[in-house]
């Protein structure tokens, strides 16, 4: 059979593909140490689901608008208003399959042949490949460790030409948790609006943040740096609803309406019930996203704390978002290496840094317990140590 040729053109998820592997092993009855998937391992608070609960008993089973609930739409709005002070109307926002959706929505929308699409990297694995199916060349700029994984605007500046169509900013950051001061977000907003290009703020990891750390939506500096915003965001992370596959995307009303026409024929709603319980999420108590976060912030300390004790490993603390993504190279083995040697002889699940544009490191999830997160950091001392000698 022959394929299109987009899809030699991609490439599969490493995420996924470790995860799989490594719960395929736990099927086995192997005791594995999984650090690789960004999942939350709470529950989805009590409230969410009982509203969700509540849709299924009134018979909200049904079709229902493209461009997601009214209510939820509505509700979207006023959150993105209340707390990220972006002036959004309802009817600039619609409902997506998860954040991801969300995004690969946007580079079908606004992306052409030949358009380019600038990326620092470390990056989210999906980004590129989301740019190169909607036919357009990504750009990546290499934020390095001395400046906290984030890229200068002198860098943006310099990575612009015409071709130019959009910038991502993904702050905090997956894979390595950092964030962008207000600051650093007001000088890199200066270079999007004299460019005048458009920049898609993948802001689902905003509510876990750590030691006063702030998140400032890049949109909110102004008219013009508004004008040219979108924002992707969802309720996998910060409501640990990741199965309920519910994102949206906030922009100017001429790409949203374009967004939902491409929804509408290729998923249509998303599922109905669930969207009541995104609703629960955004308009009841917010104890729930504080409780997890507090849980997170522990754990980050615990981890940070054994992976720079580690001969051979280097770790910067990040910020924000629940990853570390700690140096390999005086290992002398690249990620992908490193990632299949350390779960097949110690049973510990990590992500190769090359599917985030940084082949001399690895990513490690701390939303686990801390027991798994004790026992696997012994583990990966074990193993670093016998690949040093």
């Amino acid at each position: 059979m022959k394929l299109a040729a987009r899809v030699s053109q991609v490439t599969p998820s490493m995420t996924l593909a470790i995860a799989a592997k490594a719960k395929a092993m736990k099927g086995e009855g192997i005791d594995v140490c999984s650090f690789s998937t960004g999942e939350p391992d709470f529950d989805t608070p009590h409230h969410i689901k009982v509203a969700a609960i509540k849709a299924l008993e009134d018979g909200k089973t049904k079709y229902g608008p493209a461009a997601g609930e009214p209510a939820l739409r509505e509700a979207i709005a006023a959150k993105l208003q209340r707390e990220n002070n972006l002036d959004y109307r309802p009817e600039q926002v619609i409902v997506t399959n998860g954040g991801k959706q969300s995004l690969y929505n946007l580079m079908v929308a606004l992306i052409e042949p030949g358009d380019e699409v600038i990326i620092p990297a470390p990056y989210w694995l999906s980004y590129p490949e989301m740019v190169t199916l909607a036919g357009g060349k990504s750009v990546i700029i290499e934020a390095t460790v001395e400046n906290g994984y984030k890229i200068t605007p002198e860098q943006l500046q310099q990575a612009i030409t015409p071709k130019t169509k959009l910038f991502i900013l993904n702050s905090p950051s997956n894979p390595t948790g950092m964030v962008y001061t207000p600051e650093e977000i007001k000088a890199l907003a200066q270079v999007i609006v004299k460019a005048d290009i458009f920049v898609v703020a993948d802001e689902i990891y905003e509510k876990i943040l750590y030691d006063g750390a702030t998140h400032l939506s890049i949109g909110s500096l102004g008219k013009e740096i508004l004008e040219r915003t979108i924002v992707s965001n969802g309720f996998a992370k910060g409501y640990a609803m990741t199965g309920w596959r519910i994102g949206y995307l906030a922009g100017p009303v001429e790409l949203i309406k374009a967004t939902i026409t491409i929804q509408s024929h290729s998923t249509s709603n998303v599922c109905t019930f669930a969207q009541y319980g995104a609703i629960a999420a955004l308009t009841g108590s917010q104890d729930c996203v504080e409780t997890m976060r507090q849980a997170f912030a522990k754990r980050r300390e615990v981890m940070y704390a054994r992976l720079n004790a580690i001969p051979g490993l280097t770790c910067p603390r990040p910020d924000g978002a629940f990853y570390l993504f700690p140096d390999i190279g005086q290992t002398g083995l690249k990620s992908l290496d490193f990632c299949n040697a350390l779960l097949e002889e110690q049973q510990v699940a990590v992500i190769p840094g090359i599917a985030f544009g940084a082949d001399n490191n690895i990513r490690l999830s701390y939303a686990t317990d801390m027991e798994t997160i004790e026992k696997g950091m012994d583990r990966l001392e074990k193993f670093v140590k016998s690949k040093l000698g």
